[in-house]
């Protein structure tokens, strides 16, 4: 069974920092393509960042362009989720979700597309 397993959230003060991690058993992240979601309560899950099975490719929102970066390390088998100068509009559960079949560019932010899901990590920003 593969699991995804995300890490690294906390509570923050609004302008800082904090990265976010997913790692993966029984799975190698390199040969999917990988995408950082986040729900906010009473709100749908949205897509924040996806990176490509080769990693030569990242997608943003345009609410966390320029403060949020995705990278890949896959010595580590992990994904990255670097998130600064945050603001409390950022407050929600994050989620990693891997995708190997059905994704593409234009599509990277559909939840449907993704075949494995973490169980998500809260962030939460104060103000």
């Amino acid at each position: 069974q593969v699991q995804l397993v995300e890490s690294g959230g906390g509570l923050v003060q609004s302008g800082g920092s904090l990265r976010l991690s997913c790692t993966a058993s029984r799975f190698t992240l390199d040969a999917a393509a990988i995408t950082w979601f986040r729900q906010a309560p009473g709100k749908e899950r949205e897509g924040v960042s996806s990176i490509s099975s080769g990693g030569d490719k990242t997608y943003y929102a345009d609410s966390v362009k320029g403060r949020f970066a995705i990278s890949r390390d896959n010595a580590a088998n992990t994904i990255y989720l670097q998130m600064d100068n945050l603001t409390p509009e950022d407050t929600a559960v994050y989620y990693c979700a891997s995708a190997t079949t059905w994704w593409f560019p234009s599509v990277w932010s559909e939840v449907n597309v993704y075949d494995y899901w973490g169980q998500g990590t809260q962030v939460t920003v104060s103000s």
